[in-house]
Formats: structure tokens, C-alpha cells, sequence
């Protein structure tokens, strides 16, 4: 299965939209495909500068290391020289907070991921899975 413009829009938008109903501040949204090149992405009103930025960093992490950003977070505090030298390798865009969130199929195969930013992490998380169930798809944060 592959990661379709009309689904990642309906993930982007979903986002947003339970973000709206929870109540989150502004938030940016991007979601790429299996090999990292942006699909849709939507940065609301009032965000901050370079919110767009970090929600990339915390999805190309988490596709590189095809962990979830949460388990990025607890890779870079458990060994944090090993993270900073992979995010130097990578060219220093790894965000490992939660807020990025692999998009699997039924089957378990990883087909894209969708970065969240601009509210806590735990919420960024939440709007991205909410997102990618409102597809049918599996999300995993790590």
C-alpha cells in the first residue's frame, strides 16, 4: 500500500481538526511518504516561527530511525552520544520528542509518517494519531 496525496490531506486536516475540538494551540503538520518527501503539510494561524521545521524534524527522525520520536526521546537520553552523532550524520534534523508518528498499514509496514508541532508533545502525538486513524491506518509513536 502506498501513502495517496487524498489520504495524507485527510490526515492533515483530521489533525487539525481534533487539535481544534481539544482545544491545542496552532499547530504545523506534515506528512511524508516511505522514502521522506512531503505529501501534504499545513502549517494554522498564529503558529510560531519555524513551527513547520521542528514538526519535519520530529517526522524525518522517526522514519530514519523507523522508531516513533517518542523513542527517540528515550534512545537520546539513554545514549546520547550515539544520538548526536546520528543526528550530525543526518545533517542535525532529527527532533526526538513525541509528535512524530509512524504511519503503518494493516499489515505493519511502514508507508509514511506525519510530524506534529506547536502544542506539548503529548499533544502533538495525539492529533498526529488521530490523523492517521481517521484513514483507517496504524499510528505509532514510538
Amino acid at each position: 500500500m502506498t501513502l495517496t496525496l487524498s489520504k495524507a490531506q485527510t490526515i492533515v486536516q483530521a489533525a487539525l481538526a481534533h487539535a481544534r475540538s481539544a482545544g491545542f494551540r496552532p499547530l504545523s503538520v506534515v506528512v511524508l511518504d516511505a522514502r521522506g518527501a512531503v505529501i501534504a503539510a499545513a502549517s494554522e494561524d498564529g503558529t510560531s516561527l519555524r513551527r513547520f521545521e521542528v514538526a519535519k524534524g520530529k517526522a524525518d527522525g522517526a522514519l530514519a530511525f523507523n522508531l516513533g520520536s517518542r523513542a527517540l526521546g528515550v534512545m537520546a537520553v539513554d545514549r546520547p552520544h550515539f544520538f548526536a552523532g546520528a543526528a550530525h550524520a543526518v545533517g542535525g534534523g532529527l527532533v526526538p520528542v513525541a509528535g512524530g508518528v509512524l504511519i503503518r498499514d494493516a499489515g505493519g509496514a511502514v508507508i509514511g509518517v506525519v510530524g506534529v508541532s506547536g502544542d506539548t508533545s503529548d499533544n502533538d502525538e495525539a492529533a498526529a494519531a488521530a490523523g492517521i486513524a481517521a484513514v483507517g491506518l496504524v499510528a505509532d509513536g514510538g
